[in-house]
């Protein structure tokens, strides 16, 4: 739950973050184009709880329509819990699969920011449901409901977190590509973030697939993160380029995954993502 001290400072505290983050949120609400450097994204600077409202709602709202009941969801076929506006992913104990898992240390940040913790929350070390049917049979169990309230309650909060994983996106990115992939991979990182809404697009796509990095984010041996859409792209206009990518990579990565998990009926929801990239 969101303490009284919290909310109390919610308005005058304001977040570090980059200060390309910080840009990105400003090109959010009408700001204007600007370079881009390198240094910009190892600089911090404050970012309001307002601010950081905007790209949390849009998130929400690609994730799960930005309705409060799906900020818990438990998709058919996966095995693992998805929570939060980003469907930040938790896996029950005894449970790993080849995606990174995000929720336990989201509940890390929001504790750290000032957030007090439902204590059974507090004190798993796992997600609680086993598998989906019993997930969806606690749907309206006062543990599920103080967890939904949480995740309401917390939008920017969630935002921040899911945002900060750009920071460290770039580096990741170049240390897992030879040397002579790693200006292209540079060069058009920055031709996106560069765009208008560009930031925007790296850092919801950093959220929903990933860096690209893990090398068991694979299937037959090919990713489908930031890192693997940025090697595709065209030099065109960054941003049709990235849309372009982004979409060979999905259908890519749906054609090689294991039939029994039926990604197929996901693609269409995903390219319906990629076109709010404009």
């Amino acid at each position: 739950m969101v303490t009284n001290e919290y909310l109390r400072a919610r308005d005058r505290r304001r977040h570090r973050l980059p200060d390309r983050l910080y840009q990105l949120f400003l090109m959010l609400l009408g700001g204007t184009l600007f370079a881009v450097t390198a240094a910009a994204l190892s600089q911090s600077i404050q970012l309001s709880n307002s601010e950081a409202q905007v790209i949390g709602r849009k998130i929400w709202q690609n994730e799960s329509g930005g309705t409060v009941a799906g900020l818990t969801a438990w998709n058919s076929g996966e095995d693992f819990a998805s929570l939060g506006i980003g469907h930040f992913i938790w896996y029950p104990a005894g449970r790993r699969g080849p995606f990174e898992e995000s929720f336990p240390p989201l509940l890390n940040y929001l504790a750290s920011s000032g957030i007090t913790i439902p204590s059974w929350l507090e004190k798993a070390r796992a997600c609680p449901w086993s598998n989906r049917a019993q997930f969806l049979s606690d749907q309206q169990s006062p543990r599920m409901r103080q967890l939904r309230s949480l995740l309401s309650e917390t939008i920017a909060l969630q935002a921040t977190f899911a945002a900060s994983r750009l920071e460290q996106a770039l580096p990741k990115m170049l240390n897992a590509v030879p040397d002579p992939e790693r200006a292209k991979i540079r060069a058009n990182f920055f031709r996106v973030a560069a765009a208008p809404l560009g930031p925007y697009v790296l850092v919801d796509y950093v959220n929903f697939k990933g860096e690209g990095t893990l090398p068991t984010e694979r299937y037959q041996g090919q990713g489908w993160g930031l890192l693997q859409v940025l090697g595709a792209m065209g030099d065109g206009p960054a941003l049709s380029e990235f849309r372009l990518a982004a979409d060979r990579v999905l259908t890519r990565r749906v054609a090689n995954s294991p039939p029994e998990r039926g990604e197929r009926r996901w693609l269409q929801g995903w390219r319906n993502r990629i076109r709010t990239y404009r």
